[in-house]
């Protein structure tokens, strides 16, 4: 379609596209343009195929489109929006070669999405983390590129939306926190749940090897950043909890997830396992009275109050059974 001049009067020229319904009247076009008005006759039908529509933007889609819109990296993001996984363990999930899911990572940690981690396990390995809080600025902006009223400001953040969820007692879900001491990172873990949830959940911590006390950041950053008092509180070991259900059970150590119990027997099919990569913050042979150290539980502190985050709506978008001890 194109418009030009002749004799200081503009006339439209439009190719008419043949219909597949091939109906004479559906390709009729009848225009008359003057200086002052356009008449324009037109069958609606027909237009679809006369006038290519020009989009006011042509940008290209934005980035995290892009990136999720592949088959193989929305389930490594599928994947990995659950528990923090290594490479061999993401080949036995998506069913890829390894070098293809290796590539795929690259580019997922390239635009910023996903994260890797050396295992304090093994330093061979690498966990990899999904950065869920960019994932939901980058997917919020994708929303209001397709539309202004999907603006993150008018979204109610999920979180929001989990506290405001009452839960029936029957379908109260139990969740089991495990680290190696049950001395810092699993307890802040439970404490940080139980504020949240309340008596919503059935909420514990436990240990491979537990220490003697709890670390004293951990109840220091706890109770300066979160008003929570758990300096009563002591470690217990895994084995303490032989017997007792768990709807999640949710390892924030590389080390104990090696060694934790299956819980295959527990009916009706386990419970969900749950794995977040997360350092010792108390580091190794580190004294516990040094201030210098501070800084990494509240760092530690800060990932896990935000897993948690991410966490509640799935504890409460899933019918559980009623927690028994």
């Amino acid at each position: 379609m194109k418009i030009t001049r002749g004799c200081g009067t503009p006339v439209l020229i439009v190719r008419a596209v043949p219909s597949p319904w091939r109906t004479p009247a559906a390709t009729l076009i009848r225009v008359l343009i003057s200086s002052e008005k356009i008449t324009t006759t037109i069958h609606q039908m027909n237009l679809m195929y006369c006038v290519g529509m020009v989009l006011p933007d042509q940008a290209a889609p934005p980035p995290f489109v892009q990136l999720a819109a592949h088959e193989v990296r929305w389930r490594l993001l599928r994947a990995l929006a659950h528990s923090d996984l290594r490479v061999r363990e993401l080949v036995a999930l998506i069913g890829e070669p390894q070098n293809l899911i290796s590539y795929h990572l690259r580019l997922l940690r390239s635009g910023g999405l996903v994260n890797a981690r050396r295992s304090s396990f093994d330093g061979r390995d690498s966990y990899y983390h999904l950065d869920l809080e960019r994932c939901a600025d980058a997917l919020a902006d994708a929303g209001a590129a397709l539309h202004p009223a999907l603006h993150p400001a008018l979204r109610l953040p999920a979180a929001e939306l989990a506290d405001t969820a009452e839960t029936p007692a029957a379908e109260t879900p139990s969740v089991l926190f495990l680290c190696t001491g049950n001395s810092a990172r699993s307890p802040i873990a439970e404490a940080l749940l139980r504020r949240r949830v309340g008596s919503r959940a059935e909420v514990t911590s436990a240990g491979s090897h537990p220490r003697a006390r709890l670390h004293p950041h951990a109840v220091r950053v706890l109770r300066r950043r979160y008003d929570i008092d758990i300096a009563d509180q002591r470690p217990r070991h895994l084995d303490t909890l032989t017997g007792r259900r768990f709807d999640y059970v949710i390892s924030l150590c590389d080390k104990v997830r090696e060694v934790c119990p299956d819980f295959d027997d527990r009916p009706p099919r386990g419970p969900q396992r749950l794995h977040w990569s997360i350092p010792d913050p108390a580091g190794i042979g580190r004294d516990e009275t040094v201030q210098d150290s501070y800084p990494a539980f509240d760092r530690t502190a800060a990932e896990i109050e935000t897993r948690i985050r991410h966490l509640q709506p799935i504890l409460f978008s899933t019918p559980h059974r009623k927690v028994r001890s």
